[in-house]
């Protein structure tokens, strides 16, 4: 076999950056993006990847629930594979890279292989998943938690906002209810899942770094919580007989705060505040909250979440007002696999780039395929930690070195686990 040269610099971040291009056209809100699972626009993207995919040399089609995989077989066809992938649904009024850089990367990444005439002691797979962000059903990472085999066969009944259930959308869609509980991989299938995907976040930015490893997906700790004082004139009722929910809930927030920065791997916030009644002239009686804890350790989660619980009740009994609380939402940090981790760092570092080490304190498709398989991902630099917005950029250096990281990658992976 005659070796293929190198490809000139930024080529293949080029190419990735023309395939997003592309993408972006399929839309459901002309003049923006917006692109929600299982909608016309949805089926246009999956079609629009496939052929993608087809034309890197892979193989490919949509699965039951709305996922596109493509495959490009290893050394002996039917090998187990190693998964490459993220989602092409997006937010409302969405930028163009979150999630679509991971699957865009991996075609590339393939194309490039194939180009090479390089196959690998095991099959790539490329899994462009549907539903990570969750916008139109009340579901969770339904299409990565499929292939996973943890599919929750209830989301098949949830409905979105114009009462249209999942299972009739699926239908229309062109996929098969019936069959998505039965997309789950048999783990001997799989040798491992790797995702790339923008930061967002500033610290690639700030460290002018273009790629960063990720240590550990956050475990999160969400809370539904009513301060409850007692309403009354704003011009009459002294200061200190108030009972003003808002006072109390403020300082609560400040609690929260100051706990939550101790510990630099974790973050807290109280993001919603409704105020009762919210009139000028009157006391705050009531306010509803919701309050948010990430960690990527559980252990120090759970044990700041119990910190702010009890000094919020303190505060609340200074301040004579009720206070309920409920923590109504617990999701396990994900740890990052070592081996695949070795493999990245390996593959970052021959770019002469230090392999920063960083947690993720979103949600992504790999919290569902770590409970399939070895995961791990790689945070690619976004201009200003942007994203869920039109403003979202990468550069196409960045997207050059996403590119060749992945490529290398695989080939460190495959040297270690032929």
């Amino acid at each position: 076999m005659i070796a293929m040269p190198p490809l000139p610099t930024t080529v293949l971040g080029e190419r990735l950056m023309t395939l997003a291009a592309d993408l972006n056209q399929y839309t459901d809100e002309p003049g923006r993006l917006t692109r929600l699972y299982l909608s016309p626009a949805h089926r246009a993207a999956a079609e629009a990847v496939m052929r993608m995919m087809e034309a890197a040399g892979m193989s490919a089609h949509i699965d039951a629930a709305g996922t596109v995989v493509g495959r490009y077989e290893g050394i002996e066809p039917g090998a187990p594979a190693l998964l490459v992938g993220s989602h092409i649904d997006t937010v409302v009024d969405a930028g163009s890279y979150d999630g679509m850089l991971g699957v865009l990367a991996g075609i590339v990444a393939v194309e490039e292989l194939a180009r090479r005439g390089e196959r690998m002691p095991f099959a790539i797979e490329v899994l462009a998943f549907g539903d990570e962000e969750n916008v139109r059903f009340p579901t969770n990472l339904s299409t990565s938690q499929a292939i996973a085999g943890t599919y929750d066969r209830a989301w098949l009944d949830g409905r979105d906002y114009d009462g249209m259930s999942l299972r009739e959308a699926l239908l229309a869609f062109g996929g098969d209810p019936e069959a998505v509980t039965q997309l789950g991989r048999d783990p001997s299938s799989v040798k491992g899942y790797i995702e790339f995907h923008i930061e967002q976040g500033p610290v690639l930015e700030r460290e002018n770094l273009p790629v960063g490893i990720v240590s550990a997906i956050n475990g999160i700790t969400r809370a539904r919580g009513v301060v409850t004082g007692e309403a009354g004139h704003a011009g009459t009722v002294p200061m200190a007989l108030r009972r003003d929910a808002f006072a109390a809930l403020s300082e609560m927030n400040l609690a929260v705060e100051r706990i939550g920065a101790r510990d630099p791997s974790t973050v807290a916030t109280i993001g919603m505040a409704k105020v009762a009644p919210n009139a000028s002239n009157v006391i705050p009686g009531r306010v509803d909250f919701m309050l948010d804890v990430r960690a990527p350790d559980d252990p120090v989660r759970h044990a700041i979440v119990a910190e702010m619980v009890a000094e919020m009740r303190d505060i609340a009994a200074r301040r004579h007002v009720a206070l309920d609380l409920d923590l109504y939402f617990d999701a396990p940090a994900t740890a990052m696999d070592a081996g695949l981790m070795r493999a990245l760092e390996t593959a970052v570092t021959g770019q002469g780039i230090g392999a920063r080490h960083l947690p993720s304190g979103a949600g992504h498709d790999a919290m569902a395929m770590a409970r399939l398989c070895p995961s791990a991902m790689v945070f690619v630099r976004c201009k200003g930690g942007i994203s869920h917005n039109p403003a979202e950029s990468i550069t196409v250096d960045d997207a050059d070195v996403a590119v060749r990281v992945l490529v290398d990658a695989i080939k460190a992976f495959a040297a270690h686990n032929g």
